[in-house]
């Protein structure tokens, strides 16, 4: 290990700051959550704490700020959906991230089956039915089972990190992976993060 190696790997002080900082290290897709109200409101939020849980049964999650504006929306609620964002959709994602102004005005959806809005261009979508409801510290996790999902065969993931939007470019190591034709590639020597660990 190398001086600079051990001055990166020394610790740090814990706030909440640098924790979120460090956390940030990690990119993410970029989805909309939506919901309705009971008197019909259309709810809407940027996250991209959107995980997948289970394939058998079909779950999903993600995490809500208790400090969010719309988590009484969300909490009483049976029903949500997920729209995972195209690259080209950093201004969406931008009007949905803040709580003021009417998120709706201007924005391309289509109404799910479950009632909750899908945005038009999106990579993927998940109409999802609550079935859990967590503890998770200043958030809550709310975990849906998926009752339909699609997704478009081509395109590339609004990606965030370290505080902004980045985009993928072609893997020059793996140049298999690359491109826009949608391929079946056997998993990087055996790995499949589905069922490994």
């Amino acid at each position: 290990m190398s001086a600079a190696d051990a001055v990166s790997l020394a610790p740090v002080e814990f706030d909440r700051r640098s924790f979120r900082d460090t956390l940030a290290s990690f990119p993410t897709g970029v989805t909309i959550i939506t919901t309705r109200t009971a008197e019909g409101q259309l709810v809407g939020i940027t996250a991209n704490s959107f995980s997948s849980v289970s394939l058998d049964p079909p779950l999903v999650l993600f995490n809500l700020a208790r400090s969010a504006r719309s988590l009484s929306a969300f909490t009483t609620s049976q029903h949500f959906a997920i729209s995972v964002l195209a690259s080209d959709q950093g201004a969406i994602s931008n009007r949905f991230a803040i709580s003021a102004g009417n998120k709706w005005d201007g924005t391309d959806y289509t109404i799910a089956g479950n009632g909750c809005p899908i945005i038009s261009g999106a990579l993927a979508s998940f109409e999802c039915e609550r079935h859990d409801q967590l503890d998770g510290g200043d958030h809550l996790i709310l975990v849906g089972r998926v009752q339909r999902f699609a997704r478009l065969a081509s395109g590339e993931p609004l990606v965030f990190s370290r505080g902004s939007y980045r985009v993928l470019a072609p893997h020059a190591e793996f140049p298999d992976y690359a491109g826009t034709e949608p391929k079946v590639l056997p998993p990087l020597n055996g790995f499949d993060p589905w069922t490994s660990g």
